[in-house]
């Protein structure tokens, strides 16, 4: 088994990646080979010729659902070239909203299989017999899982040891200290008529670290006051 960090989406639309992925930070990192990407064509496991992965839903209702065997046949496959702690993700609307701090612990492993769906779903026996783990990006619906994988796994990559070469960066971003990143400003010193605020020219890194934790604060709890509420209750 490989020691790199290794995402392995499942999908029908084996095409889709790199995608973004092939670019910027997480191109640079996978071209460098500090992380890996070996996707899986759900369809390879189809049974008939026309390769076929889904079928209409039991109990009638709008469009198809994605097969337990099918999906099943290709979560196997790709558990069986990944290390045994390698987490199975499905990424739906109904799963687990995802955070910063899973992201950190995803990062921290071996890797993670994604199972991209389509179509209405997928069958939920196969989710609960291979016990794969549902992860949401959002409260909203997209037209397929492959989007939401490839954000999953860029905000995990960027965590791998010298990815970003900015330990320091990464540690003040959002959600870092659970609190929403501080704004930036920078040259030039006056644009459109707003300027730079003083406390930031002024050389003093203690006033200027208490003014950036003065407006993470203030944004968290004007933007997200369900975060500052989480915060206030620790």
């Amino acid at each position: 088994m490989s020691e790199i960090w290794r995402a392995v989406p499942l999908t029908i639309f084996p095409e889709m990646f790199p995608g973004p992925l092939g670019l910027s930070l997480a191109g640079k990192a996978l071209g460098e080979g500090k992380w890996a990407l070996s996707t899986i064509d759900i369809r390879d496991f189809a049974t008939d010729k026309h390769r076929s992965v889904d079928d209409t839903p039991a109990g009638g209702g709008a469009g198809m659902v994605m097969r337990a065997d099918i999906a099943a046949a290709s979560i196997d496959a790709a558990r069986g070239a990944m290390p045994a702690d390698t987490p199975t993700i499905y990424l739906s609307p109904r799963g687990t909203p995802l955070t910063q701090a899973r992201v950190r612990e995803l990062a921290a492993g071996p890797g993670v299989i994604l199972l991209c769906g389509r179509f209405e779903g997928v069958d939920q026996r196969v989710l609960d017999a291979r016990k794969v783990e549902e992860v949401s990006i959002g409260d909203y619906v997209l037209s397929g899982g492959e989007l939401a994988a490839q954000v999953l796994i860029d905000a995990c990559v960027r965590l791998l040891p010298g990815v970003a070469g900015n330990e320091v960066s990464l540690a003040e971003e959002s959600f870092a200290g659970s609190l929403l990143e501080y704004p930036h400003y920078t040259r030039p010193r006056e644009w459109d008529g707003r300027a730079i605020p003083e406390v930031l020219l002024s050389g003093d890194h203690e006033k200027i670290a208490k003014w950036r934790r003065e407006q993470a604060e203030r944004f968290t709890k004007e933007r997200r006051p369900d975060l500052w509420e989480k915060l206030k209750g620790r």
